[in-house]
C-alpha cells in the first residue's frame, strides 16, 4: 500500500454527539469516567445497514425512474426513516452507510441524528464523505446506546467520497472494543487500496467489529486480503443482501476478531433501501469494560 501509515491516536477527544440528558455524561472533551458508568451486558446486538438516504427501491427500474430522489426532496423519505428507526430500536450499536447529513434533498434533516432520536439511541456520530453543494451530503453514521470513548473518521484512498468511522468503547486501548464502519469503492483496485489502509489501522487491535457495505463478496481478493492482514474473520455465509427485492449478492458484511463470539447471525427482511440490513449478537470478553 502506498502513502503514509494511518494512525489511531487514543489521545484525541471523541467527536460524538449525544441525545442523553446533559447530566448523564461529561462534556465531549472531558476524559473523566461518567459517574453513571456501569458494566454493559456481556452481549451486544449490532446491525449494519446501507439505508440509501431513506429511498425505497424495489426494482432495477427504480434506479432510473426514481433517480431524481437522489437530488430532490421526496415526501416518502421521512416515513421511510421512521420505519428504519423502528427497525433499529432493538440494537445496541448500528453502523449506517449512505446517510444524508442534512442537505436539501433530505429536507435539511441530519439523518443519523434523526434515527438516533427516533430510535432511542443516546449517542450518534457521522462522517461526511462527499459534498454536492447543499444538494447532497453523503455520510457514514454510528448509532449507539453505549457511550463511545473516542470516535475518529478517516478518508479512504482513491477518488474522494469514501471514508471510515472508527469508534473505541472502553478506557483501556489494549482491551477496548473497536468498531469500524466502512463503505468501500465500486472498483476493485480502489477497494484493495482501501482494505490495505484499514488493515494498517486496525490490524493490531484485539477486539474489533468491522461492518459496512464493502461492495465485494466472500472469497473475493478484497475480503481475503482483509482477513489475511488482520485478525478479522467472517462468521457469515450464504447470506445475500443485494438487491433487497431479490437478494443475489452478499455485499454487506459484519466481521469480528476471534475474541468476540458472534451468534444469531442474520439478514433482516426489510426491503426499504436497495440493500438489506445485517445483524448479529456479539458476546464480549470479560475484560472489556464499556460504560452506558
Amino acid at each position: 500500500m502506498s502513502g503514509p501509515r494511518p494512525m489511531f491516536d487514543p489521545t484525541v477527544p471523541m467527536s460524538v454527539a449525544s441525545n442523553a440528558p446533559p447530566a448523564a455524561k461529561p462534556g465531549p472533551s472531558d476524559k473523566r469516567a461518567s459517574p453513571q458508568a456501569s458494566l454493559h451486558p456481556r452481549v451486544v446486538q449490532v446491525a449494519s445497514f446501507n439505508i440509501q438516504t431513506g429511498i425505497s427501491t424495489s426494482s432495477y427500474r427504480d434506479y432510473i425512474t426514481g433517480s431524481w430522489r437522489h437530488i430532490w426532496p421526496s415526501n416518502k423519505r421521512l416515513p421511510n426513516l421512521n420505519r428504519i428507526a423502528h427497525l433499529l430500536r432493538p440494537f445496541d450499536i448500528v453502523g449506517l452507510q449512505e446517510v444524508d447529513a442534512g442537505s436539501s434533498r433530505s429536507h435539511n434533516i441530519v439523518q443519523t441524528q434523526y434515527l438516533a432520536e427516533h430510535g432511542g439511541f443516546a449517542f450518534w456520530s457521522h462522517q461526511v464523505n462527499r459534498k454536492l453543494g447543499n444538494i447532497a451530503l453523503h455520510s457514514n453514521g454510528l448509532l449507539s446506546r453505549i457511550r463511545p470513548d473516542l470516535v475518529h473518521d478517516y478518508k479512504l484512498p482513491g477518488l474522494p467520497g469514501r471514508g471510515a468511522l472508527l469508534a473505541r468503547f472502553g478506557k483501556n486501548p489494549e482491551t477496548a472494543l473497536y468498531l469500524c464502519i466502512l463503505h468501500l469503492a465500486l472498483g476493485r483496485r480502489a477497494r484493495l487500496r482501501q482494505i490495505g489502509f484499514i488493515s494498517d489501522l486496525i490490524g493490531n487491535f484485539q477486539n474489533v467489529i468491522l461492518m459496512g457495505d464493502l461492495n465485494c463478496e466472500p472469497d473475493s481478493p478484497e475480503l481475503n486480503l482483509l482477513t489475511a492482514s488482520t485478525q478479522l474473520c467472517d462468521p457469515m455465509s450464504d447470506i445475500k443482501t443485494f438487491p433487497s427485492w431479490r437478494p443475489q449478492k452478499m455485499l454487506d458484511h459484519i466481521l469480528v476478531t476471534p475474541s468476540l463470539i458472534a451468534t444469531n447471525i442474520r439478514v433482516l427482511n426489510f426491503a426499504c433501501s436497495d440493500h438489506l440490513p445485517l445483524a448479529m449478537d456479539v458476546q464480549l470478553p470479560e475484560d472489556i469494560l464499556v460504560s452506558i
